[in-house]
C-alpha cells in the first residue's frame, strides 16, 4: 500500500464518511484487546451497513493491496480480533453495525441473523418464539455471532447441544476479492457437493468474512435444575458426570468444574457474588439439568443422584437451587470468571481439550509441568468438564509478572508445557478460544506439515494475495 489517504478517500467515497474511522481517538476501541494484552495500529477501521457495503469496502481494500481484519464484539482472549505488530497496518471491517435479525421461522427451528447480532440478542429472539439458540458463554452479552463463528465458540451446553459447528444451517459470506457466497440455506439435509459453510467457521476471517447466518433453533426448555456442589477430587467429578449422564441422559445441559483459586478469585474480584457453600471446598461443580418436564421431577433427578454420589463418597456439599433467582446467582459465579480473572492478576490463559476420561490425569500432569517451572505457582482451573475443555491457567499476581525480564518467553513456556501435557493425552491446545496471534507457535509444533500443508493450499486458493486475517491461524513459512 502507497497511500493510505488514498484508501481511506477511496472507502468514505464508496460507503459514507460516517462509516470509515481515521482518527486515533475514534479507532482507539478497535485496536487493542479487551484485556490490553495486544494493540497495534490499524490504517481505519470500517463499519458497514450490508453486505454489499462489506463487498465493496473488500474490493477496494484488494485494490490497494491492503490487509484486511474482520471483527467482532473484539473478546478475544488469543489476539484474534486485534491488528498484529508488524507489517501493513490493516483496514478493520468492524461488523458491528450489521445486526438485523432477518428472519426467524420457529416451525422451521431456524433463524437468520446478521454477523454483528450480538449472542444474548439472538438467544432472547429465539426465547420469545418458544426456541432456544444454545450456544451460551460469559461475553455473550457483548460477543457478536460472527465472532463466535469464526472461532466456532463453544461454551456451557456443548455437553447436550455441541458448539457453535453443531448449530448452522448456512452462511452468507465474502471473500477475499469482494464476492459473495450466498449459502443461508436453512435446511437440515443437503448433499449437493461440498458444505461450504465449514470452510468459514472456525478459520477466523481468515479464507472469508461472515456476514449472516442461518442458524439452528432448539425447544426451548421450560424448566431447569441447577445444583452446586463440591465433588472430593476431578476424579470423583467424572464419575459423577457418568452418574448423571446414565440417569438423565440429554437432561444434562451442563457440568462446569472450577478449582477453589477461581472460585476465590471471582468472590474476590466481583461484586454481589458468593460461595453457594458453607465452606471454601477444593474443588466445585455446577450441574444444570433441562427439559420441557416438570421442575419437580428433574429436582428429584438432582438429588437421586447427589445423593448417590455422597453415598459413594464422592462428594462433601451441595445446593441445589430452588428459585430462578437462585439459579441465576449460581451461574453468575460461572460466567464471571474472565472478569475476574482480569482484574486479580496475570493469568495465562490455555484452551486445551483432552478425551473426558483423560480430565483429572490432565490437570494432574499440567499442575506437575507448571510447578516444575515455577515451583508453587498458583493454578486457576475452569473447565466444561462435560466435553473435556480445560481452562488451565497459570496465575502471576501483578507484581510478581512485572519482576519477570522476559514475559514472553514465560508465557510461551507456560503455555507450552500445559499444551504439551493435553497433547500426551490426546488432546489439543485451542477448543474454543481459537489460534489467533498467541496459538501460531503451537499450531507450528503440534500441527503435522501435511495438515499445515493442506490448510496453507486452501488459503491460497481462497486468499491467494494473504489478504484476509494475516498473522492468524497459520503460522508463517520458515
Amino acid at each position: 500500500m502507497n497511500d493510505p489517504q488514498r484508501l481511506i478517500l477511496a472507502l468514505r467515497d464508496a460507503l459514507g464518511d460516517s462509516a470509515v474511522l481515521s482518527t486515533p481517538h475514534d479507532m482507539e476501541g478497535f485496536i487493542e484487546d479487551w484485556r490490553g494484552r495486544y494493540k497495534a495500529p490499524a490504517t481505519c477501521v470500517v463499519q458497514p451497513s450490508t453486505v454489499q457495503d462489506v463487498a465493496l469496502a473488500v474490493r477496494i481494500c484488494a485494490e490497494h493491496g491492503v490487509p484486511i481484519l474482520p471483527q467482532g464484539g473484539n473478546t478475544s482472549l488469543c489476539g484474534g480480533a486485534t491488528p498484529a505488530a508488524g507489517g501493513v497496518p490493516p483496514v478493520i471491517i468492524s461488523l458491528s453495525r450489521m445486526r438485523r435479525i432477518r428472519s426467524i421461522d420457529a416451525a422451521n427451528g431456524s433463524m437468520v441473523v446478521e454477523a454483528g447480532c450480538v449472542l444474548q440478542t439472538v438467544q432472547e429472539a429465539a426465547a420469545a418464539l418458544q426456541r432456544l439458540y444454545p450456544v451460551s458463554l460469559g461475553a455473550e452479552g457483548s460477543c457478536q455471532i460472527g465472532g463466535t463463528l469464526s472461532t466456532n465458540a463453544g461454551g456451557t451446553s456443548v455437553l447436550r447441544y455441541g458448539n457453535t459447528r453443531e448449530n448452522v444451517l448456512g452462511l452468507e459470506v465474502v471473500l477475499a476479492d469482494g464476492t459473495v457466497v450466498d449459502g443461508l440455506r436453512a435446511l437440515r439435509k443437503d448433499n449437493t457437493g461440498l458444505d461450504l459453510k465449514h470452510l468459514f467457521i472456525g478459520t477466523e476471517g481468515t479464507l472469508g468474512i461472515i456476514t449472516a447466518a442461518a442458524l439452528k433453533l432448539h425447544p426451548l426448555p421450560t424448566h431447569r435444575a441447577v445444583a452446586w456442589f463440591a465433588p472430593t477430587g476431578p476424579a470423583a467429578a467424572l464419575e459423577i458426570l457418568g452418574m448423571f449422564q446414565a440417569r438423565c441422559g440429554a437432561r444434562l445441559s451442563a457440568f462446569e468444574l472450577m478449582n477453589a483459586a477461581q472460585l476465590q478469585m471471582v468472590l474476590d474480584h466481583v461484586a454481589q457474588r458468593r460461595n453457594p457453600l458453607d465452606a471454601m471446598h477444593e474443588w466445585h461443580v455446577l450441574v444444570e439439568l433441562a427439559d420441557t418436564g416438570g421442575s419437580d421431577e428433574m429436582n428429584g433427578l438432582l438429588e437421586e443422584v447427589l445423593s448417590a454420589a455422597v453415598e459413594g463418597g464422592l462428594m462433601v456439599d451441595a445446593v441445589i437451587a430452588n428459585s430462578e433467582g437462585q439459579r441465576h446467582a449460581l451461574w453468575e459465579i460461572r460466567h464471571s470468571v474472565s472478569e475476574a480473572n482480569k482484574k486479580g492478576g496475570m493469568g495465562l490463559t490455555t484452551d486445551c481439550a483432552v478425551p473426558v476420561s483423560a480430565v483429572p490425569a490432565f490437570i494432574e500432569s499440567a499442575t506437575r509441568a507448571v510447578h516444575e517451572i515455577v515451583p508453587g505457582l498458583p493454578t486457576v482451573i475452569v473447565a466444561h468438564f462435560g466435553d473435556g475443555n480445560v481452562h488451565f491457567i497459570p496465575f502471576f499476581s501483578f507484581d510478581a509478572w512485572r519482576q519477570i525480564d522476559d514475559q514472553a518467553a514465560m508465557a510461551a513456556r507456560m503455555r507450552h508445557c500445559v499444551n504439551q501435557a493435553a497433547a500426551t493425552l490426546g488432546g489439543t491446545f485451542s477448543a474454543e478460544h481459537g489460534v489467533g496471534q498467541s496459538g501460531l507457535p503451537e499450531m507450528a509444533y503440534f500441527k503435522t506439515p501435511v495438515e499445515l500443508a493442506v490448510m496453507r493450499a486452501v488459503k491460497h486458493a481462497l486468499d491467494p494475495r494473504q489478504l484476509l486475517n494475516p498473522g492468524r491461524l497459520l503460522p508463517a513459512l520458515q
